[in-house]
């Protein structure tokens, strides 16, 4: 309170929220074990799961067999962790339990094909309320493995983009975080797939999630170093530029601060 008035401090939307209200999850840890996770980094803040723990997936069964209700606004699932294989029934039962009341689901997932099949095939006549959007950080193999070690490889998220873009589904990307300094590469192999919006933003708070997720060896270090230069202001002002009037390219929060985009304030509007 300053000279009798009360000061209303605006909080800004990062994250998950700048894409969805809501967020839904039916799972904990993540076979994809990502070494710049914020969820496993979240995990083992909390002490619910270990470094070596967080790729051994737990499925709840208090998530998969409860009902919702149909809500405002857009689920985003997972947000906290991934769709592999493995879980894929209990993760199309959870699913089946959002969109059946009438709920709208920004599917976020570095896709295996199997599973975003079994996705379309399933929910085919619930397409108008599912956004796919699949998260491609770079289109090198080798850049891919070190940073996502149990993720698909590159070509695998491709032709699942391309398989939901063919099916009719609503498709986008997330170039979140962008693993090296070549994202054009990405952005041209993806758009003619992508009916909504390729997303770029940058490796949040690195070195701090790896060490806490387990990764202080000289090789991570020394990778996370090259990624914090590519992502530079300078960097990030440069792509900016040739990116800024194109209608399918959108940018996160830690984007939007470097180049003077005004960050929103209400939860899910995908903007």
């Amino acid at each position: 309170m300053t000279n009798g008035s009360f000061i209303l401090k605006i909080k800004k939307v990062f994250g998950a929220h700048e894409w969805a209200d809501k967020t839904a999850n039916c799972i904990n840890g993540c076979k994809h074990d990502c070494r710049y996770c914020y969820s496993k980094e979240m995990a083992i803040r909390f002490k619910r799961k270990t470094p070596d723990t967080w790729k051994i997936e737990e499925v709840r069964n208090n998530q998969t067999e409860k009902n919702f209700s149909k809500k405002s606004g857009s689920f985003m699932f997972p947000s906290s962790h991934d769709i592999h294989p493995d879980h894929l029934k209990e993760n199309i039962r959870f699913l089946r339990k959002l969109l059946s009341s009438g709920n709208h689901i920004l599917i976020v997932t570095k896709p295996h094909l199997v599973c975003i099949k079994a996705i379309c095939e399933n929910f085919e006549r619930k397409k108008n309320q599912i956004l796919f959007r699949f998260t491609i950080g770079s289109a090198d193999d080798a850049v891919l493995k070190f940073w996502e070690p149990g993720a698909p490889e590159y070509n695998e998220r491709l032709e699942s983009l391309k398989y939901a873009f063919t099916q009719g589904f609503e498709t986008s990307i997330s170039c979140e975080p962008m693993l090296d300094n070549h994202i054009e590469n990405v952005i041209n192999d993806t758009r003619d797939y992508v009916t909504d919006a390729i997303w770029i933003g940058k490796a949040n708070f690195l070195l701090r999630r790896l060490k806490m997720n387990g990764y202080t060896d000289e090789e991570s270090i020394k990778h996370a170093e090259q990624l914090i230069k590519w992502q530079s202001d300078i960097r990030i002002i440069k792509l900016y530029t040739a990116y800024k009037n194109d209608k399918k390219i959108k940018w996160k929060e830690s984007i939007k601060k470097v180049v003077g985009i005004d960050l929103l304030t209400q939860r899910g509007l995908d903007i």
